[in-house]
Formats: C-alpha cells, structure tokens, sequence
C-alpha cells in the first residue's frame, strides 16, 4: 500500500486497508512464528534468538519459557467496545489469569502457551487490533493523552493526529530496519501523563493550534529530556517530521551497541544543535518529496486556555462537553481484573458514544457517560485504587519479566497493604512508580518517590533491595528527572513509605508540600533506611 497517496485521498479508509495489508502480513510470517516458537518451545531455540524474532510480532517469552505474553497494540489507547469485546472474549477463550496495562497504553495478555500465541495474534488482526511492532526494534504503540477531545482545560483534540501518526508508522514498520525501538507521544496541553518531554517524538498542543516538538528524549539508562527542535509544528505536517525522525535514527543511530541505540544518544554522538541541524535537514526533503500532508483532518483553530474543572482525586471526571463525564479507573498496579473487560463491555454496549481509553500510568477512563451512566461505571470499578497512592504505577516485574530484576509488584502490593493498615490519609503520600530493572518501564525517574530493581550487600550478601530516586516530576511545564539517593532493602519499602505518611499526615500537609517545607524530615528517614 503507497501511504504516501492513500493518507491524503481517503484516511477515512485507511483501518481497512491496514488490516488488508495485515492479513497479507500474517498470512506470510506467521508460519514462521509458528515455526520458532515451536522450536523455542522444544528447546532447539535459544531464548535470545526467538526474542528477536518474536519481538516484531508483539509477543515475548516470559521468565517461565513455557509461557508468553501478547501485546495488543491500540493507537492513542483507545479501546472502543467491539475491541473491549474482544479482549473479553479471549481473556475467556485462552483463560487468561493475569491483564497487565501498560504504560505504552496496551494491553498485555499474560501466561499464555506457545500453540495460543499465534492464534491470538491472528485473532487480534481480524478484530482490528494490530500487534505487529508491539516489541523488538519498531515503532511502538503512539501514545495520547487519555481524556484528549473531552478533556476540560485542552487546547485542542490530538487524537486523530495521533491515529494518523499510528497508522502512517504501521504502513512502513515492515520496511525499515531502526537500531532500537521509537516511542512517540501527543500531549493535549492540558496535561502531559505521556511524557511527551521525554519521548522519542514529544508533540505538544499550543494555543495557537500548533504542535512544539521535542525529539530524542528518554528513561532507562542515560535518561534526558527532548531536545526542542520546533516550537510550531503545523499539524498537517506530522507526518514529515515523523519521517525525518525515522531517517535521522536510520543514518544516524548506534547499530553496534544496543545498550547506545536509543535516540537519546543521538544528542551525544551528534550534539543538540547538530542533531537539530540534520534532523530538520531531513524534514525539509520529506516536505520537497511530498504526500504525507494531512488535508483531510481539520487543522486546530486557536484556544483560549482554562485550567481543567473537576478534582484530580475525584473518580467522575466533568467533561468540557456540558452533561458528560469521564470515569477513572485505576486497578492497583495496573493488573486487570479478568472479569472487568466483560463487565464494562456489558455497560458500555448500550452506550454508543462511550470507550474506553488506557492512560500511560496504568489507569483506564471510560469517557462520554451521562451522570447516571457514570453512576453505574463507578459502581462496577470499586475495587480499584482509593487515594492517590494507591494509583501508584509498577512495571509487570521479574516474576513474569525475563529482564527484570525484582518483583515490583509484589513490592507495591506489600506498600499499599502497610498503608491501608496504618491508615494513612489522602495526600500524604504521592503516587509512586517502582521499576524491576533499569529500564524504567514504570517512569520511576520521574516521580515524586521512584524505586528501581538492584541489590544491597549485607554482611557482604547481595540482598534484594530498590534504588531510591527522589525529586521527579512529570507535570506539564516542570518535567525533571529525580536522582539515586540511596539504596533500600525490599523488605523495608513498606516501613519507610508508612514513615513517610505519617510525617507529612502529622503536619496536615500533602507529601508535597511536606517535602518542600521540612525537608530535614525527609532527609531523616532516607537515612534512616537507605
């Protein structure tokens, strides 16, 4: 298919087309997915090889290589209710015990076996859910604001800029060979959940209906912000800075050492200013070849800014739309429950406008209800997180990860139980994010309280244990990354979070404004256990 005429003649029938093209794909690789599996099942396959096999079409072996793991790829996180249905169905079919959201905003089946994998992804595709490139060296899943074209406060609807983006992405994965993966994002303005200034590709909302850009930003090793390269992105013209990104990485990047492929390392290799210099170099021949222009979506007229209504702490979200509310839904740790897509799909069919959306901290919003809708949608979701630490964000873990180094799920679990118990109040703890390994797959370098996966020597024994990293910050306009400070035994996370609660509580304060206003306090206790 020849994205470069189809997108401007009719995006409207792009999923089809997509989908064909698909098909096509499956019917091609996916014996050879059967093939390698099969061998990697039998032990003829070693696990590093069928990894950058398997990578490519969304799927992975888990720390038990008897079982895997599916990605479902869903462009901004949108989950309407015939994808909703699906996932339902198959969580049934498959017996699928263990749903992880991501913060990639997917879905991830877990423990499934290696003759379910390639019927599943087969099954997907015919649902309209394109697992290709969830994993391995390929454009990965584009993110979007959650609440983006009902969310008070947004300077315009990114959505379909970010459907485009996806679609246009998928059209090449198959004839592009990057060093490593590209992740890329569009924030609404109204919030930055997406990290969008520290993506691959960060394009922000204006007033003025442009996008700025940020590019070659990252978490895990080498962490650094995007570089500004365009503060006013036109946004019919995404498409040809996402091209030129895509180039830039290609003749630029770091195939030799895996560990440097990242477009992170671009700013060292070329320096910020060179590789702003190439990288607009090369969009400025993607606009002279032409065809990636978007004329069909309605370009953003100019908004005025209003902050958003509603409390952040409130679950039933007043949308801009008079009458309509978003619910918010956050399964601790981000782990499904296997009835709830069942059970929402059973509420949202008879609801035509409502979908769900998947945020990038593991929370799902279920967006154009009535009051009474709303009603009924918190009802069914009462099982999920009650404060704002309890929204607190972990990675799936080394229990099921085959790179992780500890089980950050297990950790959280143990942190929100010794909170409940001690009755800790609201505020007084922040949301946290706790990562198994270095690769920060939880943001935990821009949180409030961040744990990464290592390990502690006592009495000269490694002891598991989770690097403390304080300071973050993901909110839109004040992005930073919080820095090490100290080391913590696993078992002591829960004692030091209660600590930490119980100061701030003892001051009527929030954890923020504890933090900022006593910080020998904070001091205290970091010594104490790190």
């Amino acid at each position: 298919m020849n994205m470069e005429n189809q997108l401007t003649k009719t995006p409207e029938n792009l999923p089809e087309e997509l989908l064909q093209e698909e098909g096509k794909f499956l019917e091609e690789q996916m014996k050879r997915l059967e093939e390698k599996i099969g061998e990697f099942d039998g032990g003829s396959l070693d696990r590093k090889t069928y990894k950058g096999i398997s990578g490519g079409f969304g799927t992975y072996a888990q720390r038990d290589p008897a079982r895997h793991m599916v990605r479902l790829r869903l462009p901004g996180g949108r989950l309407p209710s015939a994808q909703l249905k699906f996932i339902a169905d198959s969580i049934e079919r498959y017996q699928v015990e263990k749903i992880k959201l991501t913060t990639c905003e997917t879905v991830q089946l877990h423990d499934l076996t290696a003759g379910q994998v390639p019927q599943l992804i087969r099954e997907a595709a015919g649902a309209g859910i394109i697992c290709r490139g969830g994993g391995g060296d390929n454009p990965r899943n584009v993110m979007c604001s959650p609440l983006s074209g009902v969310q008070p406060g947004e300077y315009f609807d990114v959505m379909p800029y970010a459907e485009a983006a996806s679609r246009y992405l998928l059209t090449i994965a198959g004839s592009i060979h990057m060093p490593r993966k590209l992740k890329v994002a569009f924030c609404n303005g109204a919030d930055d959940s997406v990290h969008s200034a520290f993506r691959d590709m960060g394009f922000l909302a204006q007033a003025d209906g442009t996008f700025s850009l940020r590019i070659a930003g990252g978490l895990g090793a080498n962490y650094k912000m995007g570089l500004l390269v365009d503060p006013k992105v036109k946004p019919e013209e995404i498409l040809y800075y996402i091209k030129a990104m895509v180039d830039t990485f290609c003749e630029h990047g770091n195939y030799e050492n895996r560990a440097k492929a990242r477009t992170r390392y671009l700013q060292e290799t070329l320096g910020p200013e060179g590789l702003k210099e190439v990288f607009l170099a090369n969009v400025e021949k993607a606009k002279k070849t032409g065809g990636l222009e978007l004329k069909e979506l309605c370009r953003p007229a100019a908004a005025a800014f209003s902050q958003p209504s509603g409390d952040s702490l409130d679950r039933r979200i007043p949308q801009k739309q008079p009458g309509l509310y978003a619910v918010k839904y956050h399964p601790i740790g981000g782990l499904l429950p296997r009835e709830m897509p069942e059970k929402l799909y059973q509420i949202l069919k008879e609801i035509p406008k409502a979908e769900c959306r998947i945020a990038a901290h593991g929370t799902i919003y279920v967006i154009n209800l009535s009051e009474a809708e709303a009603e009924t949608v918190l009802r069914a979701t009462e099982d999920g997180a009650r404060t704002e630490f309890e929204s607190s964000v972990a990675c799936i873990g080394a229990s099921i990860c085959q790179q992780g180094v500890r089980d950050s799920q297990a950790v959280l679990a143990a942190a929100v139980k010794a909170v409940r118990e001690a009755e800790i109040p609201d505020g007084a703890l922040p949301k946290i994010c706790i990562s198994g390994c270095p690769s920060s797959c939880s943001a935990h370098q821009a949180a409030d309280i961040g744990f990464q996966g290592a390990a502690k020597m006592i009495d000269k024994k490694p002891m598991p244990a989770f690097k403390l990293f304080l300071g973050g910050s993901d909110q839109l306009g004040a992005a930073c990354f919080g820095e090490p400070d100290g080391t913590l035994l696993e078992t002591d996370i829960p004692a030091f979070l209660v600590e930490i609660g119980r100061a701030a509580a003892a001051r009527g304060l929030s954890y923020g404004q504890w933090s900022s206003q006593y910080p020998e306090e904070l001091r205290a206790l970091v010594e104490k256990y790190a």
